[in-house]
């Protein structure tokens, strides 16, 4: 296997918050992924940083009377105490605001400008006469133009789902100091996201390469249109001071918009690193034609947007190399629900290390839950207690507890040699005859993590099988079966061996107090060649070990019971939203609860599970598709919408949810026959149409 030199990054958390079970989703999967690619050999530099410009972070600072850089300086020790606490290895994990990060800001622009893609043009902005600054969209708040809803963001309406400019807003108010905002103008600096070359360079990277995962290089394709379409928007990379950023170069008062320097950050974080490591940073950031190296990125799949066009067109104007692959991952929820304050399901990393719960259950069970695709995944918590406890304590460690007693206590520490190794080995080659330990290598590879833990829990379901069918602690109470003890103990630390080296990547902590066990030196990966047994994996006849000593406990009910109840805050205790969204969005913004109704009003609305049996495209218009519903009885004819965020083939056969009692709407390309649910943030293409869950039909009424 030839030798690969590889650049890994996470998704930059925003320097105002914490880390939540949510956020350590995309952080657990691209650890598993790296510590695997580094038990095969491989050269792998996993590097993230703090994302640390921006408005919010200069208030919340101003609020708490600190300077900005005391601020994610403290932030910084926090985030990486939680990657710690949860086994993430990061070979540098540094800051946006250094001077690695402000030179590559400034590199960029200054190529991009000499390209002739920086425009400067005047915009309106709503300004706070009080603080005397330009407001952030998030940072203004009134009504909604469109549905009259009270204390909406000056971006996006979280009741009706309208999207507008801030200054479209009826009775404006600044988040910041409760002052009316005044218009006034300003210079802005553009990116031409435009310009026909970035066009047809994404059209081709994004949608026509093999950088994307299919869903995503589909959404690519609706975001950037055909040739000779022009649906790419300039991109606004300034803001006005007062700012907490990097000025931009011969600009006073004018500042690189976070999402300009935030991407860059993984640029700085790694030649941080190469300074320290003697790495030659050149050699992974040049075009791919003048080296082999390779880049990979994970993120949430809803900065997609921002990956996938935005940054690997900056990238290639500005001279830089693109991303070899770009890996989205879905949400998570928490016993099917978004995670919640009030239920007491927003749990924070912080917190589920406090109460004592091990960091490697929950590594287990999202990787138990992940695959290749952008699904979103659901922690739930009675299932999360039966598969640990199943797998990992009832089929992985018990082989170790049943059989290493007798090795210890009977055979010196010393497993089996000689004829009982000679058929040791026999009885692994011909009982795993079939294993393809191939299988295992290539899930981890594809981040099928899903699939490879099921392969390696056949795995050790057949060896529990082996072990219970050979019974040792009954073959000890016969004093002339010493032999056929030695074997068989022999053999279930053997299995216990591979299984250990299988689950490393994903139980790091763990697995190193089984090498202290074993007696072994850091375990590989074990390679298996096509003309070699299963046999050949094992350790060597009389191998000695030490004596076994408690590898993890049971999740107790009790301690998520505590876990739940010591992140529950009642509705009242909850503090307002603040009008803080990350860049990036990685801390999404929860919307705030519409006016309450009665269940009558409820009632009033027929919502009912619908198959979509057709979706195509509709001539001549931009944001719609037409769907064909089977609600059981009848079918019908819905415009969605959705044409910004999903491939008609996509959709159809799904199952999904639609207001079957709103009254029909003559449109321009038909009749329109209801409504499909969806959620959505606003921005471009980000929007989820709802599915049920498995087992419903066609026609059920949601209640």
């Amino acid at each position: 296997m030839s030798k690969r030199k590889i650049l890994v990054t996470s998704a930059l958390p925003y320097a105002n918050g914490s880390i939540h079970l949510g956020h350590l989703v995309e952080y657990i999967q691209t650890d598993i992924w790296v510590r695997f690619q580094k038990m095969r050999g491989h050269t792998v530099h996993y590097v993230c940083a703090d994302d640390t410009h921006g408005t919010p972070i200069m208030l919340r600072a101003e609020k708490e009377g600190i300077t900005p850089e005391a601020l994610i300086a403290r932030v910084h020790a926090e985030h990486f105490g939680d990657f710690t606490g949860f086994h993430i290895q990061f070979d540098n994990y540094y800051s946006t605001h250094s001077p690695e990060t402000r030179h590559f800001s400034e590199d960029i622009y200054g190529k991009l400008k000499i390209a002739g893609l920086i425009g400067i043009r005047g915009i309106e902005q709503l300004y706070d006469p009080i603080k005397n600054m330009f407001l952030p969209d998030r940072f203004v708040k009134g009504e909604c133009p469109k549905c009259g809803a009270k204390d909406q963001y000056g971006d996006s309406c979280e009741v009706c789902g309208a999207a507008y400019a801030p200054t479209e807003l009826k009775n404006p108010y600044s988040a910041v100091s409760g002052a009316k905002p005044i218009s006034k103008s300003s210079e802005h600096y553009f990116f031409s996201l435009s310009d026909v070359r970035c066009a047809d360079f994404l059209r081709q990277w994004a949608c026509e390469g093999d950088h994307l995962q299919p869903e995503a290089a589909n959404k690519m394709r609706e975001w950037v249109g055909e040739a000779g379409e022009n649906k790419l928007s300039d991109w606004d990379i300034s803001r006005d001071a007062p700012y907490f950023g990097f000025e931009i170069p011969g600009a006073p008062g004018k500042y690189f918009y976070v999402w300009l320097d935030a991407p860059i950050g993984y640029m700085g974080s790694f030649k941080n690193l190469c300074e320290r490591e003697n790495i030659v940073f050149d050699e992974f950031w040049q075009p791919q034609s003048q080296s082999s190296t390779e880049l990979y990125h994970f993120i949430g799949k809803d900065i997609l947007y921002f990956h996938a066009l935005f940054w690997p067109a900056m990238l290639k104007n500005a001279g830089y190399r693109t991303p070899t692959k770009i890996f989205a991952h879905g949400f998570l929820t928490v016993n099917g629900e978004k995670m919640s304050k009030s239920r007491g399901t927003f749990i924070t990393a912080e917190s589920y290390l406090k109460q004592g719960l091990n960091p490697e259950w929950l590594r287990y069970y999202y990787a138990a839950k992940l695959n290749s695709t952008l699904e979103d995944i659901d922690l739930n918590l009675d299932d999360f207690i039966a598969r640990v406890n199943s797998d990992l304590i009832g089929k992985f460690i018990n082989i170790a507890s049943r059989c290493a007693g007798f090795i210890t206590k009977r055979f010196d520490g010393r497993l089996a040699a000689g004829e009982q190794y000679q058929a040791l080995q026999a009885m692994v080659d011909e009982h795993f005859l079939g294993w393809r330990p191939d299988a295992i290598e290539q899930a981890f590879e594809e981040r099928e993590f899903s699939a490879a833990i099921r392969q390696i829990m056949k795995f050790a379901d057949e060896a529990n099988e082996m072990i219970h069918h050979l019974a040792p602690w009954e073959i000890a109470r016969n004093p002339e079966r010493t032999d056929d003890l030695h074997r068989a103990c022999s053999l279930g630390i053997q299995l216990f061996y591979l299984l250990a080296r299988y689950l490393k990547p994903i139980l790091p902590g763990t697995v190193q107090q089984i090498e202290i066990f074993l007696n072994c030196e850091s375990l590989t990966w074990p390679q298996l060649r096509a003309d070699q047994p299963v046999s050949s994996l094992l350790l060597p006849a009389g191998h000695a070990i030490n004596a076994y000593q408690h590898l993890m406990m049971r999740i107790d009910t009790k301690q998520i019971d505590a876990l739940i109840a010591a992140n529950t805050q009642s509705l009242s205790a909850v503090p307002p939203q603040s009008p803080v969204r990350h860049a990036e969005k990685q801390q999404h913004a929860i919307a705030p609860v519409a006016e309450t109704i009665s269940i009558d009003d409820f009632s009033k609305i027929d919502l009912r599970v619908a198959k979509i049996v057709n979706a195509e495209h509709v001539p001549g218009a931009e944001k719609l598709l037409k769907l064909t519903l089977d609600i059981g009885n009848e079918q019908r004819t819905v415009f969605a919408g959705i044409k910004s965020a999903y491939d008609p083939e996509q959709l159809k056969g799904r199952l999904t949810v639609m207001v079957a009692n709103l009254a029909p709407r003559q449109m321009k390309f038909g009749l329109s026959e209801g409504m499909v649910l969806a959620a959505g943030g606003g921005n471009p293409g980000e929007l989820f149409i709802l599915s049920p869950d498995s087992g419903a039909q066609p026609g059920m009424r949601v209640k």
